[in-house]
């Protein structure tokens, strides 16, 4: 039964369907009551960057359907022009940072797919680089405060260990982060001469011309990033004074989102959110399930009674937390698995800071590892692209990202610089 529901799965039926389907079989085979799942999309209710989805989707909904890609283009044409890849590096820096401050870079996608994307490929770049920037970019943002992740790993760790805590987290994270901002900034700047990006010479005047014109969506960045920062609005408030900042400026000021046309975006984003929740809540109903069969503990437990050396661990434990990124959330991973992580992990020396953000990373490039990353399907639904075509594009930044796990792994002062 089950290789008829991946047989549907790569024929094309929906994600949501498979996943529930999974899930009754899983359940039926153990016995256990399938209205679990119900609950289950009940108490996704309560989670903060799933209260954020809703008004970020409206909001991205709204700047793609207005003139706002093109103003953004202008801008970046003007400042970075002068520069290769300077639309894929402003790509990956505002992915990163809308991550940090949702803690899911599956929000990212949903709010800034359908404007970064058209302004990629009007920009010049190969549809193959910009489906991959776009899927994946955001990705390390976790890494970065006020990433909802770090605070929930210091919750759930600092009873095991007094040395994780938020503030040391928040500064574990920081190096890392800069470093893989770096990496895929670099990568950005291959796209650009791959694809011959057309290089301007600097021109002040029409920089000032560009920003004049999109002077009402600049600030909108700073203004939410500074009150997310500041301690000033949560995420899912964050969200609410996005969508309505965007639907004043476009609607009221810029004029270019007439009225009648926003039952159109709003049903839009309606079938969006929904279609990733039911992913979500039938993924969730999976995981409840391996768990109930104590499937992470007799993992862990293998680990720790067949592997001495402490370098064969770290690549174990890589391989099995990329595993982990691709079938179970962010926040569910946290809970259920760091407990059992965390003094597995002491057995081998390993700084509990510093597991902290091997953990995470690995968690976040599990979200676009193919074949069944949860940001690839985000993607999937937001771009309307093909789900194998995704995973392709994906690719080299997943080999980036990999790679810059290398070092934050066998590195741990680039963790623990700032900590120290």
């Amino acid at each position: 039964m089950t290789w008829f529901v991946i047989a549907f799965a790569l024929l094309g039926v929906p994600m949501f369907a498979v996943f529930g389907a999974l899930a009754m079989i899983a359940y039926h085979s153990g016995g256990m009551d399938f209205s679990i799942v119900i609950s289950e999309l009940t108490r996704m209710t309560g989670i903060s960057m799933l209260q954020a989805l809703p008004m970020f989707a409206l909001a991205g909904y709204v700047l793609a359907g207005s003139r706002a890609s093109e103003r953004l283009l202008r801008i970046t044409r003007a400042a970075f022009g002068w520069m290769p890849g300077g639309l894929a590096m402003v790509c990956i820096v505002i992915c990163t940072f809308l991550t940090a401050f949702t803690g899911a870079s599956g929000v990212t996608i949903v709010a800034l797919g359908g404007l970064l994307m058209p302004a990629l490929l009007k920009d010049g770049y190969r549809e193959k680089a910009a489906l991959g920037l776009v899927t994946s970019a955001g990705n390390m943002g976790v890494l970065f405060a006020p990433s909802l992740p770090l605070i929930l790993y210091a919750i759930i760790a600092q009873p095991i260990s007094n040395e994780v805590t938020i503030d040391a987290l928040f500064r574990a994270g920081a190096l890392p982060g800069l470093l893989a901002i770096g990496v895929l900034c670099g990568y950005g700047v291959w796209a650009g001469l791959h694809a011959k990006i057309p290089r301007r010479p600097f021109a002040l005047r029409e920089l000032g011309a560009a920003l004049k014109d999109a002077k009402w969506e600049i600030p909108l960045p700073f203004v939410v990033m500074g009150a997310i920062y500041g301690g000033w609005l949560v995420a899912s408030e964050a969200a609410v004074l996005t969508a309505a900042y965007v639907l004043v400026v476009e609607v009221f000021i810029y004029r270019e989102m007439p009225v009648r046309k926003l039952a159109t975006i709003i049903r839009d984003t309606v079938v969006l959110v929904g279609g990733v929740l039911l992913i979500l809540g039938m993924g969730m109903a999976i995981t409840n399930f391996l768990i109930d069969q104590e499937v992470p503990q007799l993992i862990l437990d293998w680990v720790g009674a067949r592997i001495q050396n402490p370098f064969v661990f770290l690549i174990v434990l890589n391989l099995f937390l990329l595993a982990v990124g691709c079938i179970m959330d962010i926040y569910t991973a946290t809970v259920v698995i760091v407990p059992l992580l965390a003094p597995l992990a002491a057995r081998y020396g390993m700084h509990p800071v510093h597991l902290a953000v091997i953990f995470l990373a690995n968690l976040a490039i599990g979200y676009s590892t193919p074949p069944v990353g949860m940001n690839l399907f985000i993607a999937a639904m937001r771009l309307n692209k093909p789900l194998m075509k995704l995973a392709a594009a994906s690719l080299a930044l997943m080999g980036l990202m990999l790679a810059i796990l290398v070092l934050i792994t066998y590195w741990p002062a680039l963790s623990l610089a700032l900590v120290r």
